[in-house]
């Protein structure tokens, strides 16, 4: 990952990079915005730019040789056949720079994630008032 200096909001971190990242950056920034919920929110958590929704929904980064999308686990599980032409780990998936986005799958992992997190967070509740 590049070390930068810490920033306080999405466009601050995208303004650290070269013109040609920060267009990967506004891109993969607009993917997840479009997909995600209405109310869902922007924020730099870990020195990121993440949005959250219930919780923490995605997070991206930009890196040496890819773009880091961080949906945490369970998405990379449930699409672990669509997302085998990339680099993956626990909680990340790797975009190679220079090879396009995956549109489509990425705002399939954000709808996902974004279901994950509301039924968790109801089912908490019910539980919460269950007792």
């Amino acid at each position: 990952m590049i070390h930068l200096k810490p920033n306080a909001t999405i466009d601050d971190y995208i303004k650290n990079f070269p013109e040609e990242i920060q267009t990967v950056l506004e891109k993969m920034r607009a993917i997840i915005k479009e997909a995600a919920p209405a109310d869902a929110g922007e924020a730099i958590s870990y020195g990121m730019p993440a949005f959250k929704y219930h919780g923490m929904l995605v997070f991206f980064s930009a890196n040496k040789n890819h773009i880091g999308f961080y949906p945490t686990p369970s998405p990379i599980v449930f699409f672990k056949k669509e997302l085998a032409a990339y680099k993956t780990s626990k909680g990340a998936i790797q975009f190679p720079l220079g090879k396009a986005i995956p549109v489509a799958l990425v705002r399939r992992i954000v709808k996902f994630k974004a279901k994950e997190n509301l039924e968790k967070e109801m089912a908490a509740k019910k539980k919460k008032t269950r007792k």
